[in-house]
């Protein structure tokens, strides 16, 4: 510093050094202070868009309105049904069928029906529901009892028989009726009645030669003693 502003003002050398980095200290910090403190531009977050699934067209007015389909319908597409199908079929059993399937689609994939048998009172345009059976050729119709999930138009599609058929003392047009029973079994009863003096009790029915567990499960209360 010049000689005069020393002499003037009383200021030190080592003094005028302390007081230059006191001030280099604080715009160093005054700088930071401003950089950090800065504005910045800020981009908007992008919206995801959900996609809306597929619909043929034609098939909006039915999902979009949330219009019910008809009774026995599958609540999910691709879903499937398991029905027992037994009586007077080619093949009788359980089988697994697309959900809005009917009874005609249950007959195709039990075989058919056994020629000679009526089926007038079988409605085979009927809705099927997951776990019902569907009996064809049973005494006094054709008889189809829904699962609970089944609606009003899942209702059986007739009666069943009116009494138990006797074991001691049905014809063989009688036994025959039966479901599951050909003239064949028909006969093999009528023969065990014969030979035993008659049934007492309705589980005697398994000793019959051709009556297994499935089919005896079948006429046990459809028979008598």
């Amino acid at each position: 510093m010049p000689v005069w502003l020393q002499a003037r003002y009383g200021v030190e050398r080592r003094g005028v050094v302390a007081l230059a980095v006191v001030l280099v200290v604080a715009a160093v910090f005054a700088v930071q202070h401003f950089w950090a403190g800065r504005t910045e531009s800020v981009s908007a977050p992008q919206v995801a868009r959900a996609e809306r699934p597929f619909v043929k067209k034609g098939d909006d007015a039915k999902t979009g309105a949330g219009a019910g389909a008809g009774a026995g319908a599958s609540p999910t597409p691709g879903g499937q049904i398991v029905v027992d199908v037994s009586g007077k079929v080619r093949n009788p059993g359980i089988r697994r069928l697309p959900a809005g399937s009917r009874v005609a689609d249950a007959l195709r994939a039990a075989g058919g029906v056994r020629p000679g048998v009526n089926t007038d009172g079988l409605n085979r345009a009927r809705f099927l529901a997951d776990g019902e059976q569907v009996v064809v050729g049973a005494p006094g119709g054709a008889m189809a009892p829904a699962g609970p999930s089944a609606g009003p138009a899942s209702a059986p599609a007739g009666a069943g028989p009116a009494a138990p058929v006797s074991l001691n003392t049905a014809t063989a047009d009688q036994l025959d009726a039966l479901p599951g029973v050909g003239p064949v079994l028909a006969q093999h009863i009528i023969e065990y009645r014969t030979q035993h003096g008659g049934f007492r009790s309705v589980d005697e029915l398994r000793e019959v030669n051709g009556i297994g567990d499935r089919r005896f499960s079948d006429l046990r209360n459809l028979v008598r003693p």
